[in-house]
């Protein structure tokens, strides 16, 4: 095999007999790229002396090339971006959220902050004040200038084009191969489609191609440990991989595999008896600090921006502790109650645990088991969220006219729901869901009723006070203990299935465990007419333990995104329709009064890209079997190519993709798209290599079949363009493009 550029090795000194590890003598240039080894030239077959300007341009390649490829790319990615004056697609959802940036709403969503601020950044910078309400389908009012919001979020799509360049360039490819992958991200007519919309893919791809881009470099400068430029590409990983999991939790893929190489750098590093300890630990403390530390850093930086910013109560207030609700602007939570709870008190009751929701009954009652009235816990306000404090059967029955009584740690009393009058009870019958646990029904009325409507309160903490005596008003934990069966009041993170609204479970679990911060509660809201009202608010959330719980609500209600069997979701789609690009997605609807998008892939792209990874699959079983056989045909230089500019973008396709084989959450075609850029990767490499003897036999030949593979890409982006740039008319005249039945261009 001829090997024109020898890749660098993780690991120690390089010693050119250690097949162990991989390295060879290399030629490395000042600025730590990898040069052309010496080989011998036959003059006969030396090529004739270009021409000054031929010469310029060859010289100038880096930058040109890339500028030409970026200009065509924001061509692609823009023209026309403003035809549809319409809500499309996740527009609603994205756009919806960069108001509430604008009117310092705080709101919830499963994302992470960054690219939601981006996109309110982009509505401040295009002067809307946060009024749109960005309900799908409905057209933008003329104030509001959708087409600069639009044009912002296409930038980041268009920059991943140079950017595939370089990292082509850094993975060793040759210039046709080079050109070749970037013309494939260029030509991408899903990526060019998801780019020209306010949407969070065109902000995803972007940091998903600079993490790559950042690890290929670092990999690069192996040889120049700790030099300013080897720091410089480390910390910028750091930033890249904290900026691509800030967007979406997708980019912990991309993570992964910068983790991976970490590790077996390190290994490598660790297995090098000549290197010393100190060095060693060196590095272990800077990839800690650049690869752990910085992108901890940065995601939590972007949350501590989302918390500032959003600083008036608005929708997903409800997602928070009680605490953090006191303390925005215009909140309800903590507002004039009364500080201590008495007999007789009105109040919310919130689930402390990460994303939990307010106690919660309605009158439909469960299908199955006691059949009884059900308790949820939900996390929107509503007036079956109130309940009553009451003394328990054993005490005199409550009396408005009496001094008032402060229950406190130890005390048993009953909760009574103020819509229904039902007592919150619990029996030995399993809950509806989590078997293993007690239903929690509402049951009875104040005089109707037994002991199992009785709750011992245990108090857990106070960030007011220390006395325990009492149960005050936002600031202490409790934990109900139901007197007669011994078990704790929990709603932990199962949702009930459609007939229980999907709501939160709420179970008496049998354990005991103080911990358990889904079994800890506090009152949220408070009306006693006895009770002079009190300031809860003055107590402030941390930090920490806000972004901690708002983490894992995320979390919680991402895993609760499953396919319902109730509904149809036409654009839903399965993980193994992606990669043979099976299926497509209609972004809008389809009148023809309408600029219609549809959200499908270049054919060449996704199948040539699909079948690269099977092919190197091949080549790389091939190459095994060899060596197992005896046969040394690869030297150490080629083995390295195939490790870090084959096997690691082989690795992040199955990084990005695997996991949405195992998920239960609902998918659509644009989860593939990270993936994908691995394998046009996988593509480049795979063509780099089979290409190789034909580039060192006739390199007008090998033109000739990379200008074929150009042409070819180029030109189905062409005949798909409509589907890019927006289908005006009857979508009849379409028809053409509609080479599969699950291609619903036309019906």
């Amino acid at each position: 095999m001829v090997f024109e550029q020898d890749a660098q090795t993780t690991g120690a000194a390089h010693n050119g007999h250690n097949l162990r590890r991989r390295n060879v003598a290399d030629h490395t240039s000042s600025n730590g790229t990898v040069t052309q080894a010496p080989q011998e030239v036959d003059k006969k077959k030396s090529p004739k002396p270009q021409t000054s300007v031929l010469k310029t341009l060859d010289e100038w390649e880096f930058l040109i090339a890339p500028l030409l490829f970026t200009l065509v790319s924001f061509f692609t990615r823009m023209y026309k971006i403003g035809l549809s004056n319409i809500v499309t697609w996740d527009e609603a959802h994205f756009g919806k959220f960069g108001s509430h940036y604008l009117k310092r709403e705080f709101y919830f969503d499963v994302h992470p902050p960054l690219g939601k601020m981006l996109v309110g950044l982009s509505g401040y910078m295009a002067g809307y004040n946060g009024s749109f309400e960005f309900k799908s389908g409905e057209t933008y009012p003329e104030e509001l200038n959708y087409t600069f919001m639009r044009l912002f979020n296409s930038t980041f799509g268009a920059l991943c084009v140079p950017v595939a360049y370089y990292t082509a360039r850094e993975l060793n490819f040759r210039r046709p191969t080079v050109w070749l992958v970037t013309l494939m991200v260029l030509c991408e007519n899903s990526y060019a489609t998801i780019s020209r919309f306010i949407l969070l893919d065109s902000m995803l791809l972007f940091f998903t191609f600079t993490t790559v881009l950042c690890w290929a470099r670092f990999h690069r400068l192996q040889n120049q440990s700790f030099s300013f430029e080897w720091f410089f590409w480390l910390f910028l990983s750091g930033i890249s991989i904290g900026c691509v999991t800030s967007v979406k939790w997708v980019g912990l893929f991309c993570t992964a595999l910068v983790g991976l190489y970490t590790a077996e750098d390190l290994w490598n590093k660790f297995g090098d008896l000549k290197m010393p300890k100190t060095t060693l630990a060196s590095h272990v403390v800077a990839r800690v600090a650049g690869l752990i530390v910085v992108p901890l850093l940065v995601y939590m930086f972007s949350f501590w921006v989302h918390f500032l910013v959003l600083e008036n109560s608005g929708p997903g207030d409800a997602q928070m502790s009680s605490l953090f609700q006191a303390n925005l602007r215009g909140t309800e939570v903590g507002k004039d109650s009364p500080l201590e709870i008495a007999h007789g008190s009105r109040a919310t009751i919130k689930n402390m645990g990460y994303g939990g929701g307010l106690l919660h009954s309605h009158v439909q009652t469960y299908p199955e088991g006691s059949q009884q009235q059900q308790v949820t816990c939900y996390h929107h306000k509503d007036a079956n969220n109130d309940w009553f404090f009451y003394p328990n059967r054993n005490e005199p029955l409550y009396d408005p006219e009496a001094p008032l009584v402060f229950p406190g740690d130890k005390s048993v009393i009953r909760l009574i729901h103020s819509q229904t009058g039902r007592n919150l009870h619990s029996h030995t019958v399993s809950a509806p869901v989590t078997k293993g646990d007690y239903e929690v029904s509402s049951y009875g009325n104040t005089t109707i009723g037994d002991e199992k409507d009785h709750w011992t309160v245990e108090v857990i903490s106070d960030a007011a006070s220390r006395d325990r005596s009492k149960i005050r008003t936002l600031t202490t934990a409790f934990r109900l203990k139901h007197t007669s069966l011994g078990c704790y009041l929990r709603a932990g993170t199962v949702n009930l299935p459609q007939w229980g609204f999907k709501q939160i479970e709420v179970t008496c679990v049998k354990q005991n465990n103080p911990r358990d911060v889904y079994t800890h509660w506090n009152v949220e809201a408070h009306w006693n007419e006895k009770l002079p009202a009190s300031d809860p608010g003055s107590y402030k959330s941390p930090f920490f333990r806000d972004f901690i719980h708002l983490n894992v609500a995320m979390m919680t209600s991402n895993n609760a995104l499953v396919p319902d069997p109730d509904k149809q979701d036409d654009l839903a789609s399965h993980f193994w329709q992606w990669p043979i690009l099976h299926v497509g997605l209609r972004m809008c609807g389809w009148d023809d009064k309408i600029v219609k998008y549809f959200l499908l892939g270049n054919p060449a792209v996704y199948w040539g890209s699909t079948l690269s990874l099977f092919v190197l699959g091949g080549l790389v079983t091939w190459y095994l079997i060899r060596w197992q056989r005896g046969y040394e045909e690869l030297k150490p230089s080629e083995i390295d190519y195939i490790h870090y500019g084959g096997l690691y973008p082989v690795a992040g396709w199955f990084l990005h993709y695997l996991p949405f084989v195992a998920m239960a959450r609902v998918t659509y075609v644009h989860h593939y798209y990270p993936a994908l850029y691995f394998a046009i990767l996988t593509t480049g490499f795979v063509l780099d290599w089979v290409t190789r003897p034909l580039a060192r036999r006739n390199r007008g030949l090998e033109w000739a079949v990379y200008a074929t593979l150009y042409a070819v890409v180029i030109s189905l982006f062409v005949l798909f363009r409509a589907i890019v740039f927006g289908m005006q008319g009857n979508h009849q005249q379409w028809r053409h493009l509609k080479w599969f039945d699950k291609w619903r261009i036309t019906d």
